[in-house]
């Protein structure tokens, strides 16, 4: 356990600056905005930390799949979105929802 809370430590900063990138592209899939953009940037991403990324057209929203093969003996699937419901009504935000804010030791973001 001690491994993994040295790496937490050591990648904190750059985890968190990979959430507030995201966090800033307003990725609305009920309107159809930014899907490809923020498709694209989450495969940059996981080719970043080692995987082979590929983004697959659909009718929809693209779809994301990333693998990183290390010889182990069980699969490990982990299942994410990157589109957020639509930030309306504005003025019930305290900041700007796309514009990512540290209060209090939290990130608040609508992504």
């Amino acid at each position: 356990m001690r491994e993994a809370f040295e790496y937490v430590n050591r990648e904190r900063e750059r985890a968190l600056a990979a959430l507030v990138e995201l966090c800033r592209l307003p990725s609305v899939a009920a309107r159809g905005e930014h899907m490809d953009e923020t498709a694209e940037l989450v495969a940059e991403m996981s080719e970043a930390a080692g995987m082979e990324a590929t983004v697959h057209a659909t009718s929809g929203a693209p779809v994301v799949t990333a693998e990183l093969d290390v010889g182990a003996e069980r699969t490990l699937l982990f299942y994410d979105h990157y589109d957020v419901q639509p930030a309306e009504p504005l003025e019930l935000w305290d900041s700007p929802p796309f514009e990512p804010t540290v209060r209090d030791g939290r990130l608040y973001a609508r992504g």
